[in-house]
């Protein structure tokens, strides 16, 4: 049996979806909390190893339940010189979210203890 082992790294706001529809479609996987990204956000790893022919099954139930969007964020703030009167007017950007990162990678060997 050939194996590949799938990370998926997903917002925190898709992983409760996404753990559902792995159960539903009986896809095995370990889900770790992670930080990280632009806006140090909480997200979710999932690590599944999967079967060759199951592979493309899994990144499809991934993409239906990752989407990415659009949020506003204030970034984060400049020391500003306040001897010289400079002042920095803090404005929220919108930056695109969500979505999931996904890593497929060969499987040299298995095993189960």
């Amino acid at each position: 049996m050939n194996m590949k082992l799938v990370l998926a790294i997903v917002q925190d706001q898709d992983a409760a979806r996404l753990s559902a529809a792995f159960v539903d479609n009986n896809v095995r996987a370990t889900k770790l909390s992670s930080t990280g990204g632009f806006l140090r956000a909480g997200n979710s790893t999932y690590i599944v190893g999967v079967d060759d022919k199951r592979v493309q099954e899994v990144l499809d139930i991934i993409k239906r339940n990752c989407e990415s969007r659009e949020e506003y964020t204030t970034p984060p703030l400049i020391s500003v010189d306040a001897a010289a009167g400079d002042s920095a007017a803090v404005r929220p950007i919108e930056v695109r979210v969500g979505g999931a990162t996904v890593f497929v990678m060969p499987v040299d060997s298995f095993h189960q203890f």
